[in-house]
């Protein structure tokens, strides 16, 4: 499968009408073909399954730097799997996509791939926790959205409490930038956490809660028993 056959396949489920609605709603200065990300998914295995990993990686990069919506969420699609024997060359495709987030959408689409990636070796966390100091928003913001895993685990191990803490360090910090995308991911994170760990969520809350905007807050005690723990 090479790029050119790829977009041809997007283009030509392309729908111009529909285009115009996703690019409103995304708002990201970019080409947008209107197709759905179910669509977009089964592009993507399809190429997967007739693909080795550098092979892959090598399509993913090349539709990511198309600049078209959906061929970059197809880029995400292309790499999201849950083992790869060596994976090193897809986490630093990943990870050098990082830098050039501009929008929620293809920012969490490749997070998603990532975070398969950095549970795979959590060595990796050492280079994710970097960018929450980059001056690029979206880049700080996808710390947190890639480490979402480690708010899931219902019985962790001591090595997963430890980085459970770690992102909420950096959370913390955050809870003093007032954009709107970074409270509503330190909020997504802490409600994720709220579902199997109310007491650390809680914890967090009495400590940094008041930094926070009020409906970030509230979003982040959405799953907490109302009369705390």
């Amino acid at each position: 499968m090479t790029p050119t056959e790829a977009l041809a396949q997007l283009h030509a489920l392309a729908d111009p009408e529909k285009a115009v609605q996703i690019a409103a709603y995304h708002k990201a200065p970019r080409q947008y073909l209107g197709i759905t990300v179910p669509d977009i998914t089964a592009l993507a295995t399809g190429w997967r399954e007739t693909t080795d990993t550098a092979q892959r990686a090598a399509l993913a990069d090349a539709l990511w730097q198309t600049n078209i919506h959906e061929a970059m969420v197809a880029a995400t699609k292309l790499l999201t799997q849950a083992r790869i024997a060596d994976d090193d060359q897809t986490w630093h495709l990943i990870a050098s996509w990082v830098p050039t987030f501009d929008a929620w959408a293809v920012a969490d689409h490749a997070c998603d791939a990532g975070q398969r990636r950095l549970t795979a070796d959590p060595s990796r966390l050492d280079e994710v926790e970097a960018w929450t100091t980059s001056p690029n928003m979206w880049t700080r913001r996808a710390a947190l959205v890639i480490t979402l895993p480690w708010t899931k685990q219902n019985h962790p191990k001591p090595a997963d409490l430890a980085i459970r803490d770690r992102v909420l360090d950096w959370a913390a910090a955050y809870t003093a930038d007032k954009d709107w995308f970074i409270q509503k991911a330190v909020a997504w994170w802490l409600r994720d956490l709220g579902k199997h760990d109310p007491r650390r969520t809680q914890q967090f809350l009495s400590e940094h809660g008041p930094h926070m905007k009020p409906w970030a807050a509230k979003e982040a005690a959405k799953y907490l028993p109302p009369t705390g723990i």
